[in-house]
């Protein structure tokens, strides 16, 4: 399947695949059929616009790799790994302009470092600029060590200390809270109880701190 040759000079997919394997020294297994089946959705996804693209290749590489791993009878840990890195290894390039919140909620996904290791072999195995990764490496490098997983500001128990009834909402803003703990807008549970308040109405609540 030919490729744009200004984002991929070395050649087609098959190529591009060959040169990306061969760099596969002491890989896991999983980042191995990461790594083999990431473009896997490009045959099905190709169009000639303004330039040959793969829309979407990503999300209907994940879908085939999915199937290849029933197939295979693989763990369903190894199956969803698999399925994370070729659904995933389009993102990468796009974490520098990643809100705070979004980023570090990428980072530290369980195999986020296989899925650089594989963001780092496919610009080498195309055209070679790695300069993301290294962003990306930099980034990681220069977090506090509990700035990506903090300790939760406030909890279910909290909000319904506050008035709130348990159910779906809890989900909305715990995350809500944590989205501005992980922006740095808020450091402190009563800082967290006002961001609360100020969104959402509890009629009624004991909103004492």
């Amino acid at each position: 399947v030919e490729q744009p040759p200004e984002f991929h000079p070395e050649g087609d997919v098959f190529t591009h695949t060959l040169i990306l394997a061969e760099m596969l020294k002491g890989a896991t297994h999983t980042l191995a059929f990461g790594a083999l089946l990431h473009d896997v959705g490009k045959p099905v996804t190709m169009t000639f616009e303004d330039r040959i693209r793969f829309n979407n290749h990503d999300k209907a590489g994940a879908q085939i790799a999915e199937d290849m791993c029933k197939r295979l009878r693989m763990s369903n840990h190894d199956t969803d790994r698999i399925i994370w890195l070729v659904d995933q290894h389009m993102r990468l390039a796009h974490a520098p302009q990643m809100r705070e919140s979004k980023l570090k909620r990428f980072v530290r996904e369980p195999g986020f470092d296989e899925l650089l290791q594989l963001g780092r072999l496919d610009c080498q195995a195309s055209h070679g600029d790695v300069s993301i990764i290294e962003w990306i490496d930099n980034y990681i490098a220069n977090l506090p060590p509990d700035a990506v997983r903090p300790a939760p500001l406030l909890t279910g128990d909290d909000l319904i200390a506050m008035g709130f009834t348990p159910g779906p909402l809890f989900k909305e803003i715990l995350q809500a809270v944590e989205d501005a703990q992980l922006e740095g807008q808020i450091a402190t549970t009563d800082e967290a109880r006002a961001l609360v308040r100020g969104r959402w109405d509890t009629p009624g609540a004991d909103i004492t701190p």
